[in-house]
C-alpha cells in the first residue's frame, strides 16, 4: 500500500454510517448515508461516495456527491432525509441505488451508468398493481435495503426494522414490523415479483435467533455460493451474520462479526465495561481475492448523529464462516502500525472513563449521563476538509486504548499533542491494566495547548498502546508521535 491505513478510514471531516462496499471493475466502492458532524438528528447530508483501488485499501478517493436528497420527487424542499442505502448491479449493466426515504415507509431507487456518477430518480418500489410498498395497512415497514444480483441474474431485495414503526410513517399507514423481510424483484428493479416475506424474526417472535435477533441494518452477500446475510442485532451495537443455501429461507445463525464495545469476546456482555462507546451500527461484507473484511460505523461526539466509517479483516472458520472482529485501530491495513511516526488520538478504539465505564451514547439524556466520559469530537461546524477530530474530556482515570504496533525493541521517545485545562500524569503501557510502565510524563496546561516529549520503552513484538489521565481537570488528547532516539539527535 501506499501508506498506512487506520479507522475510522476517511478523513477525519468526514461522517459516512452504513457503509456498504462493493467491488466493481478494479475498485471498491463505498455506499453509506451522510452524518452531519453536530446536527440534531441522522443523515442530513446528501449522498456521497468514496472508493479505493482493490490492491490499496489505503488510497480512498473522494467521488463527489452522487445523490442529493432533493432529487426524491416527495423531497423538492430537502426537509426529508436519505437513510442507509445499498447499490447492486443490475442484469442490464447498470447501477441501482436502494434507499430508504427517510422514516416515511417506503424505498426510492435511483440508477446511474457507472458506479460512483450522477444518480437520477428511477422510481419507488412497488407492487405489480403499481402501489408503492409501505402504502397499505398492515405492510411490514421499508426500512434499511440490502439488494442482491444473483449470479442467475435474480434480483433479491432485504429489509426490515425491529422497533414501533416510527413517526410519521406510523401517522398514516398501520405498518407492521415483525422483523427482516426477503423479496424478489423484476428485471426493471423496481416491480415486486414475490411479495414481502418474513424470514427473520424479531426478539420474541417464533423463530428469532436466541440472543441476537434481527434489529436493523440489512445486508446481502454470497460467500462460497451460499447466501449470507449480515444484520445488527436486538443488542443494537453488534453486527452478525446468517447462512443459507438459498436467498429466500432456511438461514442459520453464525455468530457475532464485530462489536463496537468487543461485546461477547472472552465472555464479556456487560454494556458499560465495552471497551468503547456504544450505540447503532450498520455495514456490509467485502471479499477480495482470499481476504473478507466487514464495514461498520463507530459513535462520535456523544450522540448517534455524527458516525464513522470503520471497517476490519475478518479471519474464517473451518465451517466456512466467519470469527468474531476484534475492533481495532489498524482495521483495512496489512498488519499491525509501525512501531514509529505520528498518529492521531481519533483513531483510538478503545476509550473508557475511570474504571472502565462507558454505556451507550444513544440512551436517554446522553450528554448529561457522559458528562464525565471522554469523547471523540471536532472544533467548528461540519465541513468538507481540513478536519482536527480529537479525543476530549479526558478526566482523573480515562483511557484510550490504540491497536496494534509492531515494536522492535529499540529505546524510543513519545511525544504528546495535548490541551485543555488539567494538571496530572500521563501513562502510557502496552497492557490495559497498566502493570508495565513504557512512558510516563506530567502535565500542567491552563487552556492552551503543547507538545511533551518524555522516554518510551516497549519490548520487541506487537502489542496494543494505553494513554491513561491521571489528575485534576479536563485534558484533550490530539496526537502522539514515536520517535527513534537517533532522530532526536
Amino acid at each position: 500500500m501506499k501508506q498506512q491505513v487506520y479507522n475510522p478510514y476517511l478523513p477525519s471531516w468526514e461522517y459516512v454510517p452504513d457503509g456498504e462496499p462493493h467491488v466493481f471493475g478494479d475498485r471498491v466502492y463505498v455506499y453509506g448515508s451522510h452524518d452531519a458532524f453536530g446536527a440534531p438528528i441522522f443523515c442530513v447530508n446528501d449522498y456521497v461516495c468514496w472508493s479505493a483501488p482493490v490492491n490499496d485499501l489505503s488510497d480512498w478517493r473522494y467521488e463527489g456527491v452522487i445523490y442529493k436528497k432533493t432529487q426524491d420527487p416527495g423531497n423538492p424542499m430537502g426537509i426529508r432525509s436519505l437513510y442507509a442505502p445499498d447499490v447492486t448491479q443490475g442484469p442490464d449493466g447498470r447501477y441501482y441505488l436502494y434507499y430508504a426515504f427517510d422514516f416515511l415507509g417506503e424505498f426510492g431507487v435511483a440508477v446511474c451508468d457507472s458506479p460512483a456518477g450522477k444518480y437520477e430518480f428511477y422510481g419507488k418500489v412497488h407492487h405489480k398493481n403499481g402501489k408503492v410498498w409501505g402504502k397499505k395497512s398492515g405492510e411490514q415497514f421499508p426500512f434499511d435495503p440490502g439488494v442482491l444480483t444473483d449470479d442467475d441474474g435474480r434480483v433479491w431485495l432485504y429489509s426490515g426494522f425491529a422497533t414501533k414503526v416510527p413517526f410519521p410513517a406510523s401517522r398514516w399507514h398501520n405498518l407492521r414490523n415483525d422483523g427482516g423481510v426477503v423479496m424478489e424483484l423484476e428485471e426493471d428493479m423496481v416491480t415486486i415479483k414475490q411479495e414481502p416475506k418474513v424470514i427473520f424474526p424479531i426478539k420474541g417472535k417464533p423463530g428469532a435467533f436466541p440472543d441476537h435477533a434481527f434489529f436493523e441494518a440489512s445486508s446481502i452477500r454470497k460467500v462460497d455460493g451460499k447466501y449470507c446475510f449480515v444484520y445488527s442485532s436486538q443488542n443494537n451495537h453488534d453486527l452478525c451474520y446468517a447462512m443459507s443455501d438459498r436467498p429466500d429461507g432456511g438461514f442459520e445463525y453464525g455468530g457475532v462479526l464485530v462489536d463496537l464495545g468487543d461485546l461477547y469476546l472472552d465472555g464479556n456482555t456487560d454494556e458499560t465495561h465495552a471497551n468503547n462507546y456504544l450505540g447503532n451500527t450498520h455495514g456490509g461484507l467485502l471479499n477480495i481475492g482470499e481476504d473478507w473484511y466487514i464495514f461498520y460505523h463507530r459513535q462520535t461526539n456523544r450522540s448517534s448523529y455524527a458516525r464513522q466509517a470503520c471497517a476490519e479483516k475478518l479471519k474464517r472458520k473451518p465451517d466456512g464462516g466467519f470469527y468474531q472482529a476484534e475492533v481495532t485501530s489498524c482495521g483495512l491495513n496489512a498488519g499491525p502500525l509501525s512501531g514509529e511516526g505520528r498518529y492521531e488520538a481519533r483513531i483510538a478504539c478503545n476509550l473508557w472513563a475511570d474504571h472502565h465505564e462507558t454505556g451507550r451514547v444513544d440512551g436517554a439524556n446522553p450528554k448529561k449521563r457522559l458528562a464525565a466520559h471522554p469523547y471523540f469530537t471536532q472544533s467548528g461546524k461540519d465541513r468538507e476538509s481540513d478536519g482536527d477530530q480529537y479525543i476530549a474530556n479526558m478526566r482523573n482515570g480515562a483511557v484510550a486504548g490504540f491497536k496494534y504496533f509492531a515494536f522492535d525493541g529499540t529505546e524510543k521517545s513519545i511525544s504528546l499533542e495535548i490541551g485543555g485545562e488539567a494538571k496530572g500524569t500521563f501513562r502510557i503501557s502496552t497492557s490495559a491494566d497498566f502493570e508495565t510502565i513504557a512512558a510516563e510524563a506530567d502535565v500542567l496546561l491552563e487552556g492552551n495547548s503543547k507538545t511533551i516529549v518524555t522516554a518510551f520503552s516497549a519490548a520487541a513484538g506487537v502489542y496494543p498502546l494505553y494513554f491513561q489521565f491521571s489528575g485534576e481537570g479536563s485534558a484533550d488528547f490530539l496526537a502522539f508521535t514515536l520517535i527513534r532516539n537517533r532522530d532526536n539527535v
